[in-house]
């Protein structure tokens, strides 16, 4: 039901009237002056970002999977601009927003591997600044980060690392509009915490905890206000099933929004396209690695869940919900 609401959203703004109506209500209340005047000035350019990022995506589902990457990541590039423009309606303020705010290191021709491979945060571009602006985070919690660590936070790649490894990556806890949270004694073993401890860690990223319950072999919290798609980590949401998901081990417990990790991995992949072609050929063609699985499981995964997840944000954004 949220996936057919937000498409219907995204059909809503494809209109010059709309998307000026839209953003002007985003800088009411977002309490930006001047919001009639930047709305008008706005709205063309909002409108062929949505346009032209939907169509990336949808050009990515029509072509084969050597060139899906960097569709999909282009696709989502638009896709965050326009979201800035609801809170930004000066962006970009300069050239050095423009730039993809990632780096990704020289490879090794011998042994590669793309689930080892890291990418570092750049201190200007696209992502630290959408980071900031769309997620409220002034500091990004890691420097460098691996292909693997962010694909286990996408709970749709839950049940492949399960076939891949016999283990679980991440826990359901909750439902959408459920108001509680529930999370197995087990982690405590597993995050190597007391109790106190591992309840002190996750209430800093739930919203108005009012209740914690002991009940059976879980600790049953109750929230005055639900989870929702948007939430940042290390509740993740898995768009099919409706629900949250929490890394199973510490390691994996990562407080940054999946948007941001979705970014990461098509950021690192549409490199890998263009500039280590023998290598993607390879993969590719003779899918020699346990890396082929994982890129084309996220790949259809990625241009399905993204637009939903960037929708929702404009939906909330206007206070629909």
């Amino acid at each position: 039901m949220i996936q057919k609401d937000i498409l219907q959203f995204l059909t809503y703004l494809k209109s010059a009237q709309t998307a000026q109506k839209y953003l002007e209500e985003c800088y009411e209340k977002n309490e930006i002056k001047e919001a009639n005047k930047y709305s008008y000035e706005n709205s063309d350019r909002f409108l062929y970002y949505l346009e032209h990022g939907l169509q990336f995506y949808e050009a990515g589902k029509a072509s084969g999977i050597t060139v899906k990457p960097i569709l999909y990541f282009y696709g989502m590039v638009h896709l965050l601009k326009a979201c800035l423009l609801t809170r930004k309606p000066n962006y970009p303020e300069n050239t050095a927003m423009l730039a993809h705010g990632v780096s990704t290191r020289k490879r090794k021709k011998q042994d590669y591997a793309f689930l080892q491979d890291e990418v570092k945060v750049q201190h200007k571009g696209l992502f630290p600044y959408f980071v900031k602006h769309l997620y409220h985070m002034d500091r990004i919690p890691y420097e460098k980060i691996d292909m693997h660590k962010l694909l286990v936070t996408i709970p749709e790649l839950n049940e492949l690392f399960y076939f891949h490894t016999g283990k679980h990556p991440l826990i359901k806890v909750s439902h959408l509009h459920e108001k509680k949270v529930h999370i197995p004694t087990v982690l405590l073993d597993h995050y190597h915490l007391t109790e106190e401890s591992l309840l002190e860690k996750l209430m800093k990223h739930l919203p108005d905890v009012e209740h914690v319950n002991k009940v059976d072999s879980s600790l049953e919290i109750e929230l005055s206000r639900s989870l929702t798609p948007d939430s940042k980590g290390p509740f993740f949401f898995h768009m099919e099933e409706s629900a949250f998901f929490l890394p199973g081990k510490r390691q994996y417990f990562l407080s940054s929004h999946e948007v941001m990790h979705h970014y990461l991995i098509l950021y690192n992949l549409s490199m890998i396209c263009r500039y280590e072609t023998e290598w993607w050929g390879d993969l590719l063609h003779t899918m020699p690695t346990e890396d082929y699985p994982f890129i084309e499981q996220f790949l259809s995964v990625t241009s399905e869940k993204v637009p939903i997840l960037l929708g929702y944000f404009l939906l909330n954004e206007k206070g629909v919900r």
